[in-house]
Formats: C-alpha cells, structure tokens, sequence
C-alpha cells in the first residue's frame, strides 16, 4: 500500500465517512443494504492507496459486506417497527437465503474480478430496466408463490447478493412488486434479508481472501477492517433517515429512483471492464 500524507489521509477519511452516511440513507429508503454505493466507492479508494488489481474488487465487496451488517440491521428494526414488513416472507426465505451466501462465498474464493464485475453489470441492469419500465400491471400473480418457490428463490437471492454485496433488497423488492405487494411493504421487508445475507457473506469473504497476497495492512481476508470502522458510525446514523424518507415518498418516485441508482452502478463498472 501506498504511504499516505496527513492530508491525504483526512480525505480519505472524510470520503469513507461520505459514503458511509450514503450507505445508511440508501439502506433505509430503499431496503438495499448500501452495498450498492460501497462497493464502487470502495474499488476506487482501494485503487488510490494502491491495492493490488487482482483482489480489489474482492476486498471491496467484502468490506461493504462487513459494513452492511449494523446498517442493515438499524434499517431493519426500523421498518419491524412501523409495522410494515411481512414476517412470512422473512422466515420462510431465512434458510435458503443463508445457504446461497455459504455458496456465494465459495464461488468468490474461485472468481476473478471481471466475473464479479459481470454478475454486477447484468443483474443491475436487468432490474433497472424492470423498474424504471415497469407498470402497476406488470405482474406475475396475486399473490406470493410457496415452497419450492421460495427455497429456490431464496439461494438464488443469496448466492447472487453475496457476490454483489447488496443485501438482497433488489431481489425481494423485484419479487414482491411483480406479485402485487407496495412498494414500501417490498422495501421494509427486503431489509430484513440484509443481515442474513451481510453477516455470514463478511465471514465467508474473510475465508476466501485469508492468505491473498496485496492485502493492505488491517484487513482480514476480503474485509478491511479500517474501512469497516470509518464507515459504520455514519451509516447506521444515516438509516433511520432513510427509513422516515422511504415512507414519505410515492411508490412511482421509489421505483425510479431505485432503477436509476442501479443504472447508474451498471454503467460504472462496464465503463471499469472496457476502460
């Protein structure tokens, strides 16, 4: 890693305590964990210190994982208090939702950063695209399939979301408002995924990356520690915000501005992939 100057080391630090309080804000209002924001932050602040190419996007992804945790869990007992998450949904996905993180986390250990990138690029813009030129007509059914639907759904949602270190949020919030549900119930119940997802995925990207070569100091495996601690006070500070946010805006303003947020983070990492 690079020797950093005093300066440069305050705006490092002030740019991590940024986007922190955007992780926290995005993890309330939209259910999504924050990871979203993290991880393209990350990249490019691993890459001005000097980490190596060939782990950076690993350790970003895993930093914004270990980061989701306590965001994730303040957005969630926020939204459990307003009452407005479905339980139902929660339980019944917990298992296979844990599952597909072990799993995602063994494929991480064996991917290179253009295959994470690649999981980035098409599964953001598939969901962007349902969002911001998705109807209220645009449904599968009434109502929410059971088994094997949701064991199946859930490992998918977990393998996938690991690998993208968003919480789970763009698959449950797609999933509910395609089978009728709000938007805002879709949102408060993705957020209960968030810590399922973020705490086994910190643990299984610290093994993958445990013994990697280019680390910078204070990391373990994947995880920046440093990273982790600068960021977590202003995120979890940021949610509740974002929570009271959430529930003052239209179902409309919500889907477009969750679609246009993951066109954005699409772009960002094709542009990394062609550059």
């Amino acid at each position: 890693m690079l020797d950093l100057s005093i300066s440069e080391f305050a705006l490092l630090v002030a740019a991590l305590a940024g986007a922190g309080l955007i992780t926290g804000l995005l993890a309330g209002l939209l259910g999504i964990g924050g990871g979203g924001v993290l991880v393209p932050v990350l990249f490019d602040v691993f890459r001005a210190i000097g980490v190596d190419d060939a782990v950076r996007m690993h350790l970003a992804v895993g930093t914004a994982l270990a980061v989701i945790i306590p965001t994730s869990l303040r957005s969630f007992t926020a939204h459990r208090a307003k009452g407005a998450v479905d339980m139902d949904i929660v339980r019944s996905m917990a298992i296979p939702v844990v599952i597909g993180v072990l799993l995602g986390s063994v494929i991480a250990r064996y991917s290179s950063d253009v295959a994470l990138k690649i999981v980035w690029i098409v599964t953001a813009t598939i969901m962007a695209v349902k969002l911001i030129g998705g109807r209220a007509d645009w449904r599968l059914g009434d109502d929410i399939p059971g088994q094997p639907f949701r064991v199946l759904y859930g490992t998918f949602i977990g393998v996938i979301s690991t690998l993208m270190s968003i919480g789970g949020g763009v698959f449950v919030t797609t999933m509910m408002t395609l089978y009728g549900r709000t938007i805002h119930q879709a949102v408060a119940t993705s957020s209960g995924f968030g810590p399922m997802i973020a705490i086994p995925g910190a643990i299984g990207f610290a093994w993958a990356g445990w013994g990697a070569s280019g680390l910078p100091p204070g990391s373990l495996g994947y995880v920046s520690l440093l990273g982790a601690m600068l960021i977590v006070p202003a995120s979890v500070l940021a949610a509740p915000i974002g929570v009271r946010l959430a529930h003052g805006f239209e179902r409309r303003t919500l889907e477009l501005a969750f679609g246009g947020f993951l066109t954005i983070i699409a772009l960002r990492f094709l542009i990394s992939l062609i550059a």
